[in-house]
């Protein structure tokens, strides 16, 4: 199971739960925890240029991830983590691809009562491209 997280606790909670819901998690669950820091390229004010992966070298999980493996920890349910550098939606796709993930669980961002008929564009890429269940919480 690929569980991908992004710097939301309350989301990263309900993905949690999403998980640790499936029947016999605790035995026949193993979670992979994937944080992606957004590829980006940018020009700050004194026009340097900064790239995402200088700053990927540096990057601390946000804690999110903590509050993941945390929930995971107290339901029993064993764990690895990977960050990753990228596009989210294609990285999240080719991670649960690399580690031959059974399935991806994710919660998509905050929406208005319109907008929450649509997902955000990272679900919605994972859902088109992922060739495994796609859990969204």
């Amino acid at each position: 199971m690929l569980l991908a997280v992004d710097g939301n606790e309350d989301r990263t909670a309900a993905a949690v739960d999403a998980v640790a819901n499936l029947p016999a998690a605790e035995s026949a669950v193993t979670v992979t925890i994937l944080n992606v820091f957004e590829e980006f390229d940018a020009i700050d004010d004194s026009g340097g240029h900064v790239t995402s992966e200088e700053l990927f070298e540096k990057y601390d999980s946000p804690s999110s991830v903590t509050v993941a493996r945390e929930e995971l920890d107290e339901r029993g349910i064993d764990w690895t983590f990977e960050a990753a550098h990228g596009d989210p939606a294609a990285t999240v796709v080719q991670t649960a691809a690399d580690c031959d993930a059974d399935a991806i669980a994710m919660a998509p961002a905050s929406r208005s009562p319109v907008g929450k008929v649509l997902f955000g564009s990272v679900t919605q890429g994972v859902l088109l491209d992922a060739e495994c269940p796609v859990i969204v919480a």
